[in-house]
């Protein structure tokens, strides 16, 4: 980097330390008119942090620049590479150069360059936005990353539908407003819709990469982890989740997590299922009482875990939306599994016929791509109502957390002994973690609607809104006359055959 650039970036940073002091001293200004000092010190704190992470994006994006500006500098002092070999001995060297000046590994380095090219060339809206202050880094990181092998049009139009407010169907709420990881998976969820290439020649490819890793860790310890087709991976952690939860009990001391993983491990190791707790049970192979061992390990050795015969093993509660068209096979358009996002259309199908013990039907209108009423209000909550919550939400509605847990607890956001009533807009599914901070602090739940979550208004009274599922209408099969055009249904076609699919009406409850 010259002189002039060097300049550029000191002079970048005092107007971002600039603008800090102007926030600090606004913030105090505010607060002075507080009685409450407490109030003024949490006050200007809050003002702190935000003006820190603004600060953070905008040296994040100077960082990017002077990288890219490295590279394009070192590529053209080297010269033209005399052969594919001096190629790659040029990037090793710009690679071994930045890591060194940032005292990073050559894995890091190497892939800010390559973040950082992406930015300065192909994403000019998150440059701008990083440089701006409005996103953080790891939101930009993600855009590179959801839009690798996209072509330059599928990556500006991804980028657009996040960053350009002005843009046909733009995204609910900014970027920036989202933590990184609910960002990552709206943009893969975008992303999966408007791939070029269809989501079933790309699942193919995938398939094959599928594989199980093993990773030592410190303490004895080590990760194990498997790479796998969606419906498979969400089945087995729901499975586990349910026969973690069947052994819990006022005298197993194990945790839900411990549960999971000892489950796991006896299904992996032995023909047994994780069973009895801390109390001293003994396993059971064909009713004889035998010394509880998993593995080859005591059960003293193991904190008391025991294997144990005839523990059920409930299958998989699936809930999945599948475009209407998608399941009779006319468009490939994705489904959603819940908990996990977008899957092939034929998974989706597969897990139809394949006849999934708790698996419900849920149509989505073709004109708006939202949900068709599966549920009626009621008393007590119904297992319908559940499942719309389900729907509606996607997750526990506090900002932030993607619990996608089963057995998310229903909440009546106006208690029922205040007057609240037992309907989906009164009613939220936060996890418990999130259902106790409600309940033991000043964190308050908004109002809901039959459609929209509920947002939340902290202690200190701001409000966050909650996130969830971005609904998209269909495609439209062009064999397929749209309703009000007068054109009528041609002989033969899916509503001639299938006459119970009438798109103007919304899907009847189910039978109880």
């Amino acid at each position: 980097m010259d002189s002039r650039a060097a300049v550029a970036t000191a002079e970048a940073l005092s107007v971002s330390f600039a603008e800090l002091a102007v926030v600090l001293r606004e913030a105090a200004e505010a607060s002075g008119l507080c009685d409450d000092p407490l109030r003024r010190r949490a006050e200007t704190a809050l003002q702190t942090l935000a003006a820190v992470a603004c600060g953070e994006a905008k040296l994040a994006a100077l960082k990017a620049h002077a990288a890219a500006v490295y590279a394009g500098s070192a590529e053209a002092l080297a010269g033209p590479a005399e052969s594919p070999q001096d190629h790659t001995g040029q990037e090793m060297a710009v690679v071994a150069e930045v890591a060194c000046a940032l005292t990073v590994s050559e894995r890091a380095a190497s892939a800010l360059l390559a973040e950082a090219h992406q930015l300065t060339t192909a994403l000019p809206l998150t440059l701008s936005a990083l440089q701006a202050g409005t996103i953080s880094w790891q939101h930009a990181r993600i855009m590179v990353d959801e839009t690798v092998n996209l072509d330059p049009a599928g990556a500006q139009a991804l980028e657009a539908h996040f960053l350009d407010p002005d843009v046909a169907n733009p995204a609910r709420g900014f970027a920036g407003e989202l933590i990184p990881g609910r960002f990552r998976h709206k943009a893969r969820t975008w992303r999966e819709r408007h791939h070029p290439v269809s989501i079933e020649q790309r699942h193919l490819r995938g398939v094959q990469d599928r594989r199980v890793e093993y990773a030592p860790d410190r303490d004895g310890m080590a990760w194990l982890s498997a790479y796998l087709p969606a419906d498979q991976a969400a089945g087995i952690w729901d499975r586990t989740t349910t026969a973690a939860r069947s052994l819990q009990g006022p005298h197993e001391g194990r945790t839900l997590s411990q549960l999971r993983a000892d489950t796991v491990a006896t299904w992996l190791l032995t023909n047994n299922i994780a069973g009895a707790g801390t109390d001293g049970a003994t396993a059971m192979s064909g009713g004889k009482p035998e010394t509880g061992r998993v593995g080859g390990t005591s059960r003293e050795q193991t904190g008391g875990m025991a294997a144990v015969d005839g523990v059920p093993s409930p299958r998989a509660q699936v809930l999945i939306t599948v475009p209407v068209f998608s399941l009779l096979g006319l468009t490939d358009e994705p489904a959603i599994l819940d908990g996990y996002g977008p899957i092939p259309p034929s998974m989706a199908r597969r897990l139809v016929t394949d006849g999934a013990e708790s698996f419900h039907r849920v149509l989505i209108d073709p004109r708006d791509g939202a949900p068709l009423e599966i549920g009626r209000s009621s008393y007590r909550l119904t297992k319908a109502q559940r499942q719309w919550l389900r729907l509606r939400d996607g997750k526990c509605p506090f900002p932030g957390c993607s619990n996608h847990s089963l057995d998310n607890e229903a909440d009546h956001l106006l208690a029922w002994a205040h007057g609240g009533t037992t309907g989906i807009s009164n009613l939220g599914q936060p996890c418990r973690r999130h259902h106790r901070l409600r309940h033991t602090t000043a964190w308050t739940p908004t109002t809901a609607t039959k459609n929209e979550p509920p947002g939340w208004i902290s202690p200190s009274g701001r409000h966050y809104a909650s996130d969830h599922p971005d609904w998209e209408p269909p495609h439209w099969p062009a064999n397929i006359p749209l309703a009000g055009t007068g054109t009528g249904i041609s002989p033969g076609s899916v509503l001639d055959v299938h006459p119970e699919l009438d798109l103007d009406k919304s899907m009847p409850p189910p039978q109880s």
